[in-house]
């Protein structure tokens, strides 16, 4: 696009120039072409618009033909720059071929280069300077390690002690090992001190420029390595260990560890050593062979030790997922993926000979990347480990405090992936200095955007699991088994649990979807999308449904008054037209009611009519006991208040009771005999447990006091005859019948009842 000021400088310019000589040939026919001239950048809005009232049309035309053809010219020249990603990875193999084949053209000079930087190296010291700077090195070193060895001798008393105090549980274990961890690291710290003070004093600063990257390379980073490992994988102390993992795999790992960061120092500082010496990465590519040597033994090891490996990463928690054990199988390989994916990005830095990258290759960057890289997944395990044992013990009991407790534990996991995730992603930056806010920051940059993005997904799904943690933590104390109906006396009718239990299901899918919905828009803002009609189709979307689907929208508001009248709540034992059962699941629009038998109902909220809740504060139980004519209630009585008086005093039973168990007295009379109702009040859904324990007393105690229950008889009358043996078979056959029917009768009635 040309811009407009531009061009109209341009016009100006020009203007100034043809003047005097259009004033020149104004008296002859022939006209000459104007001559270039500089472009002034500094004209006022006054200027230019007298410059354009003072131009011929045929001036503009050739001034803006010729802005036109240098802008086209400028496209085409970007557009050859821009190759297609075919030709560009063409390229780029082609530069990777070109240089493992000088790797291999420089195999001769290896040993002739190092013998020279070693020469130049006894050239700057002379022979005995240089002897005299790796007795002084040495000197350091054994002044070193006095001052390290006299701080571990003052200090013994306190790691004994220590070790004596650890207690046999994983706290007890992680005090110990941090303790000699802490230890070890002020050990590494009085060494350090004591050399740096004694280095100084003994050396030059050209000698020191040898002696440091030799001292931090090659002894430093070793022994800090091998500190760290001991305090996680503590191969002589498998009683201490954190991790899960055996003696053998846990010894195996410390030693190669340790001889992984030996070589990485030998490497770095053999090719710092050859910098100083005037031996360049041209000359010899040893750096290649070292850093190919790391890679396969990365490789080597995470192979030989997959089974360890595995089990580190699996862990002890009990609640593991299937993706766990899936990347606790996959990790060795990972590891192994991860090393020769490093060595690929290595050789192609060092093939695009930039001096920039291979600085930050000099520093260590791609060890940095690849270290934290592998221990992202051992980040995981430990986020796990922590989680496992720092969370608060299950609030609430029953399987439903038991899936919150757990899902809690889930939410806590996935919250610390995201912030491990963050971790690595900063500290790889900080490797190769990259700076993620810049990056950030730009508008144009497409690179800038993506970042942009991630971070409001990272966001988002931050805060969701935050809400999620906060609502199954409430729930895990909301909705306990104390709650639950009675499913031993199999008849349904339980508590339920509170109003907030009822209602925090739906809060929750509420708030996810509105987080889900809100993100995801803002991030593909981020990425300069136009969300404008998203959210223009989300309002025509909305309308469509509320004029087509009214059925649907009844039954919302209807679910959403029902929530507000408290009419009912998850765990409570409603009658809804004729349905019963306990309620199971609400959703926004229908709920599911499970009956005591097994078969769940799904009901709309705008087809409830009535609803009678059978749980709410209290239930009351009268029960009926037929017993002969003959017998005395008041004897009745007093046992029925004996019943519940002992109930009422027992453990098992007393903390279902409201009021006790009591007599009402004769109820009724029938054919049989006299009817005598009792009744207590209950908690909701312990009716049947007690109702079930006072008919096991009853029949009891009146066994014990000689009272007996009623029974339907069937008495018939023969004249004249007084014993029974002596019926014909006609006559047998007659009483049996008239008793047939009688029962039958009786049959009848109870079915009409």
């Amino acid at each position: 696009m040309i811009s407009p000021l531009r061009l109209l400088a341009a016009i100006f310019s020009l203007f100034l120039l043809v003047g005097p000589l259009h004033a020149q040939v104004a008296g002859t026919s022939t006209s000459s072409a104007p001559a270039p001239v500089s472009i002034p950048e500094d004209l006022t809005p006054e200027q230019v618009d007298d410059l354009v009232a003072r131009m011929s049309d045929d001036q503009v035309r050739s001034i803006l033909l010729e802005r036109l053809d240098a802008v086209a010219e400028k496209n085409a020249a970007a557009a050859e720059d821009r190759e297609d990603p075919i030709t560009e990875l063409n390229e780029v193999w082609s530069e990777m071929v070109a240089s493992w084949t000088h790797v291999i053209t420089t195999v001769p000079n290896i040993f002739s280069a190092q013998a020279t930087a070693i020469k130049n190296f006894a050239t700057t010291f002379t022979s005995f300077g240089a002897l005299v700077l790796m007795g002084l090195i040495a000197s350091v070193l054994v002044v070193g390690f006095i001052a390290e060895k006299l701080f571990e001798i003052l200090t013994r008393r306190w790691h004994v002690q220590t070790e004596a105090e650890a207690e046999g549980d994983l706290w007890g274990a992680a005090r110990y090992l941090f303790g000699r961890f802490c230890r070890e690291i002020a050990g590494l710290v009085v060494f350090y001190v004591v050399i740096r003070a004694v280095g100084r004093g003994l050396l030059t600063p050209e000698q020191i420029t040898y002696a440091g990257p030799f001292v931090f390379y090659l002894i430093w980073v070793p022994r800090l390595g091998a500190a760290a490992s001991r305090f996680v994988l503590a191969p002589n102390k498998p009683h201490y260990r954190l991790v899960n993992i055996d003696d053998h795999w846990a010894k195996y790992l410390h030693r190669n560890l340790i001889g992984l960061l030996i070589l990485i120092g030998f490497t770095l500082f053999l090719l710092h050593f050859n910098s100083l010496n005037g031996i360049t990465g041209d000359d010899t590519r040893i750096g290649f062979w070292l850093n190919a040597g790391i890679h396969i033994y990365i490789g080597l090891i995470a192979w030989k030790a997959r089974e360890g490996l595995s089990q580190m990463m699996l862990g002890t928690d009990p609640d593991h997922t299937k993706f766990d054990e899936e990347v606790a199988h996959y990790y060795p390989y990972f590891a192994i993926a991860v090393s020769a994916a490093t060595w690929l990005l290595v050789e192609f830095l060092v093939a695009q000979r930039n001096p920039a990258s291979l600085a930050l290759l000099v520093q260590g960057a791609h060890f940095t990347t690849m270290f934290w890289l592998l221990i992202a997944p051992a980040l995981d395990t430990l986020i796990r480990g922590l989680v496992r044992h720092l969370q608060p013990p299950m609030q609430g009991e029953g399987s439903v405090a038991e899936r919150a407790y757990k899902s809690t534990k889930r939410s806590y996991i996935r919250i610390g992936r995201v912030l491990a995730g963050i971790l690595v992603i900063l500290m790889i930056a900080n490797a190769w200095d990259l700076d993620l806010q810049e990056i950030a920051g730009g508008d144009a940059d497409s690179g800038s955007k993506l970042v942009q993005f991630f971070i409001i997904i990272a966001v988002g799904y931050i805060l969701n699991e935050v809400v999620s943690l906060w609502i199954n933590r409430r729930l895990a104390k909301e909705m306990t088994a104390a709650q639950s109906p009675d499913e031993e006396a199999g008849e349904g009718g339980g508590a339920g649990g509170s109003r907030l239990a009822t209602v925090l299901p739906l809060l929750r899918v509420t708030a996810q979807v509105a987080i889900a919905v809100i993100f995801v828009l803002l991030a593909l803002g981020a990425l300069g999308l136009d969300i404008t009609p998203l959210l223009a189709g989300a309002g025509i979307l909305g309308l469509a449904i509320g004029f087509g689907a009214q059925k649907l929208v009844s039954d919302i508001v209807g679910g959403i008054f029902f929530l507000i009248d408290d009419a009912f709540r998850v765990g409570e034992y409603v009658d809804v037209g004729g349905t019963t059962g306990t309620v199971e699941k609400i959703s926004i629009r229908s709920m599911q009611l499970r009956h005591h038998r097994g078969p769940v109902h799904t009901i709309p909220y705008g087809e409830i009519q009535k609803l009678t809740n059978y749980s709410r504060d209290w239930v009351i139980m009268k029960l009926k006991f037929t017993v002969p004519f003959d017998t005395d209630p008041n004897k009745v009585k007093k046992i029925f208040k004996k019943i519940g008086a002992e109930m009422m005093e027992d453990e098992t039973h007393k903390d279902g009771f409201l009021q006790p168990f009591k007599s009402q007295g004769v109820f009724d009379f029938d054919d049989v005999g006299m009817i005598i109702r009792g009744k207590f009040m209950a908690k909701p859904g312990k009716q049947f447990t007690l109702r079930k324990e006072i008919f096991n007393r009853v029949k009891a105690a009146f066994k014990e006091n000689g009272i007996d229950f009623a029974r339907r008889e069937v008495r018939v009358a023969i004249p004249g005859l007084d014993d029974a043996e002596h019926l014909s078979e006609d006559q047998k056959a007659a009483v049996g019948a008239a008793a047939g029917a009688v029962a039958q009768q009786a049959q009848q009635q109870d079915q009409q009842k």
